[in-house]
């Protein structure tokens, strides 16, 4: 399963497009906005960059919608060209265009959730990736996706992953297989700092990290790669991704047995502590 990842089965497996075609006019429209503007205010590309923080070369991937602004440019732009709001009204629009139409539901709940459970069997879960490992997933997607756009996913995901500091915390449950921990990913350095930065999530109160051994021989988990969203409200979803499709499933019968499954799977998996000390004895071999 995968979550805007775009890695093979992870969690957001997006598809070569930067987002579908109603994302691309969001995109587009507002870079003509941007574009307007700044002539208005007499100001040209590199000024204007210089005022922001960034390239000429950038202020123009902006305005020709090849490359979606975070939201602190998009709100320095409304400042720089005294736009009185009308480039931050894009700012919802633009975060959804981020991602590919089927994922765009799972990142505005991955926002609701309290509580989020999420098995993977192919690469690490997005929301724990660190950013070189990003890079290397991304690159390896076939066909190759282009250098802008590999930029976009990994601003998106590094964004993504704020449900880490959100008050009141939400509990997240990851399993992982341990052949994603032994995949080299990105060669031995990425996969350390990997492994590194599993370790340090994995110590927060509210995360909880488990390991499937590999000798283990009951795994429930051999359908794939699913995660489990619930709301404040208390309602429950669930997200399963394959090969650039997705699946968002509501219906109650589903969910439930959904979470129960991955109740098995992590009374199958390693505890907490004994999967942060496999993570530490596979990082010391590295």
């Amino acid at each position: 399963m995968a979550d805007e990842q775009a890695e093979p089965g992870a969690d957001e497996a997006e598809g070569a497009q930067t987002a579908d075609k109603s994302g691309q006019g969001v995109v587009a429209a507002f870079g003509q906005s941007l574009k307007t503007l700044r002539t208005r205010a007499g100001m040209e590309r590199e000024e204007f960059g210089k005022r922001l923080g960034y390239s000429a070369s950038t202020i123009a991937s902006f305005e020709q919608g090849r490359r979606i602004p975070p939201p602190r440019a998009i709100d320095r732009s409304d400042e720089v060209l005294g736009a009185d709001g009308l480039l931050k009204v894009w700012k919802d629009q633009l975060e959804r265009a981020q991602y590919p139409a089927f994922f765009q539901g799972m990142a505005q709940l991955e926002k609701q959730a309290i509580e989020l459970l999420a098995y993977d069997t192919l690469a690490v879960k997005g929301l724990l990736q660190t950013e070189e490992y990003m890079r290397a997933v991304l690159s390896n997607r076939r066909p190759p996706l282009d250098a802008e756009t590999i930029e976009q996913r990994v601003t998106a995901r590094l964004a993504r992953q704020a449900i880490f500091e959100r008050r009141p915390a939400p509990f997240l449950s990851f399993v992982m297989c341990e052949s994603v921990l032994r995949r080299n990913v990105g060669g031995k350095e990425v996969l350390r700092g990997q492994l590194e930065q599993l370790l340090l999530v994995g110590g927060r109160r509210n995360v909880e990290i488990q390991v499937m051994p590999l000798d283990c021989e009951d795994n429930a988990g051999l359908e794939g790669p699913f995660t489990v969203v619930t709301r404040e409200d208390g309602k429950r979803f669930v997200y399963a991704e394959a090969q650039s499709t997705s699946a968002l499933e509501t219906d109650p019968k589903q969910t439930v047995l959904a979470a129960a499954r991955y109740g098995i799977i992590r009374s199958q998996a390693l505890s907490p502590r004994e999967s942060l000390e496999l993570i530490e004895k596979l990082l010391g071999e590295l």
